[in-house]
């Protein structure tokens, strides 16, 4: 992963919340709110919220006297997912790194994380934060995606985006967002992090839009995508997003689209 894959600002948070999360996300975030909220924590912390797909369908369904800490390392996003919460006095916001949480040992019944670990730098430090923070037999529950072969949609807009950019391919989605999929290398990570029970389940879901604008949208724009096209030449974003547009419903029609998404659910004990 690149430094600069990291990296959600500008208009990414609203293009990311207003086109990624219904299109690819929302399924995903309603998964893991139930499977959190089926182990009825009090304390509850997320890491790397995005811009809160996960806390708005979460938040709900905690009971009254629950704490929920929300973290992100990007301010912008941390911004954009307060802004789309209801006022809640058991929400706390607050930046923070993954790689070095700020909070105490033993301070939690339940980490979150959605589709988050594949951004970090070092995954087992980041690991072993997360039990550190983690009250004994309390749960790290996190999902990343599977290969890119086996998301359509980003893999169609990557081979578009290759053909308007063949010296120089913007590889975003393929290195970094589905780059973290092997599940061997999950549990080994892990295991040397601390957790000996862990449970992995590979769901699929379906992606839909209305046309493929949408998605061409969603992952030009509303991801670090964005930034890849633009380093290669500024001026070829629309053109960028207008060719993987084509190419979509070059493949699934011009009208409502539909294509198969999966990732891997994950939930360790501490």
């Amino acid at each position: 992963m690149l430094d600069a894959d990291k990296v959600f600002a500008g208009s990414v948070p609203e293009n990311y919340d207003r086109y990624m999360v219904p299109l690819i996300f929302e399924p995903y975030a309603v998964d893991l709110a139930r499977r959190a909220a089926s182990f009825s924590p009090r304390a509850v912390l997320e890491t790397a919220a995005g811009t809160g797909a996960v806390t708005r369908t979460l938040a709900p369904q905690l009971p009254a006297d629950a704490r929920y800490v929300i973290t992100d390392l990007n301010q912008p996003m941390l911004d954009y997912a307060a802004s789309r919460q209801p006022p809640d006095s058991r929400i706390e916001w607050r930046q923070a790194d993954a790689m070095s949480l700020p909070f105490d040992d033993a301070s939690f019944d339940i980490v979150i994380c959605q589709f988050g670990a594949m951004f970090f730098p070092d995954r087992t430090a980041a690991y072993r934060e997360v039990k550190r923070v983690l009250k004994p037999t309390g749960r790290f529950l996190f999902n990343v995606w599977d290969r890119i072969e086996e998301n359509v949609f980003a893999h169609d807009v990557t081979n578009a985006l290759a053909q308007i950019f063949p010296d120089d391919p913007p590889r975003f989605l393929a290195r970094t967002p589905h780059g973290y999929h092997d599940t061997d290398l999950i549990r080994r990570d892990l295991a040397d992090a601390g957790f000996s029970d862990v449970e992995i389940d590979t769901k699929a879901d379906q992606s839909r839009a209305p046309s493929p604008r949408i998605p061409a949208l969603a992952f030009c724009q509303g991801t670090v995508l964005r930034t890849e096209i633009e380093a290669r030449d500024a001026g070829k974003l629309a053109a960028a997003t207008d060719h993987a547009e084509a190419a979509l419903a070059a493949r699934h029609g011009n009208g409502p689209v539909s294509g198969k998404i999966q990732a891997h659910v994950i939930v360790a004990t501490a």
